[in-house]
C-alpha cells in the first residue's frame, strides 16, 4: 500500500507569509522616508555653507555683498544650488515667496551691502543645525534686495 502525501502550502500559510512581508516592508519604508528627509536637510545646510563661502569670496573681491545671488556665478560658485525638493534651476526666494527655497537678503544702506541673511527652510524641526545657526533678526535691506525670514518654519539662518 502506497501513501501519497500532498506537497505544497496551505492557503493560511501563504496568507501569514504575505502578511509578515507586508508588515516588514512598511517598517522599512517608514524608516527610509525619515532617512530621505534628513539627507535633504543635510544637503540644504551644505548648500547654505557653499553659498556663504561664495559670498565671502565676493566680498573680498568687491568690498560689499551683492543684492542678489546672481552675480556669484560662475566666478565665485559654478552653479547656484537648488533645493532638493525642486529640480532644475536654483530655487531662490524673494519677499513674499513661500517656504521651501533658499532665502537671501543683502543688508546695509542704499546700494552698499555690508551684511546679509542667508537661509533655508528645513523639514525636520529638531535638526541639530538649528542649534548652531544665528537666528538673525531683520535688518535694513539694500536697494533691490529683500527676503522674508518670518514665519513658523524652522529656518537655518546664517550671517557673515
Amino acid at each position: 500500500m502506497e501513501i501519497k502525501t500532498k506537497r505544497g502550502f496551505t492557503l493560511i500559510e501563504l496568507l501569514v507569509v504575505i502578511a509578515i512581508i507586508g508588515i516588514l516592508s512598511s517598517v522599512v519604508l517608514a524608516s527610509l522616508n525619515t532617512a530621505r528627509l534628513k539627507s535633504r536637510d543635510t544637503r540644504r545646510v551644505a548648500d547654505i555653507k557653499q553659498l556663504q563661502l561664495a559670498l565671502a569670496l565676493y566680498f573680498d573681491s568687491n568690498g560689499a555683498y551683492p543684492t542678489s545671488l546672481g552675480p556669484l556665478k560662475p566666478t565665485y560658485i559654478a552653479t547656484l544650488p537648488s533645493d532638493p525638493l525642486t529640480s532644475g534651476a536654483a530655487n531662490l526666494c524673494s519677499a513674499g515667496t513661500e517656504s521651501g527655497c533658499y532665502k537671501y537678503s543683502a543688508l546695509g544702506s542704499g546700494t552698499t551691502c555690508s551684511s546679509y541673511h542667508l537661509g533655508a527652510t528645513l523639514e525636520d524641526g529638531t535638526n541639530q543645525a538649528l542649534n548652531s545657526d544665528v537666528d538673525a533678526a531683520a535688518g535694513t535691506a539694500c536697494t533691490g534686495s529683500a527676503a522674508d525670514f518670518a514665519g513658523t518654519d524652522p529656518v537655518y539662518d546664517v550671517k557673515p
